[in-house]
């Protein structure tokens, strides 16, 4: 039996009903893709961080030492 998506936001683990091997494996996938969904949230911010830092130090750089481009 497949949950809507009413079900699983409300669905809670307790120790009063144990849920089906269907239900587990539906939400930990559904947990899987919010994981991948913010860790390549995160992996482009940190990546776009890094490059914001380099083109801040270049600038530094270029001022410090009087270079034009």
């Amino acid at each position: 039996m497949i949950m809507t998506k009413k079900q699983m936001k409300s669905y809670r683990l307790t120790g009063m009903e144990e849920p089906t091997d269907e239900h587990l494996a539906q939400l930990m996938t559904e947990v899987a893709k919010v994981a991948k969904n913010k860790n390549q949230l995160v992996h482009k911010k940190l990546f776009q961080d890094i490059q914001d830092a380099v083109v801040q130090h270049k600038q530094v750089w270029l001022e410090k030492y009087n270079i034009s481009i």
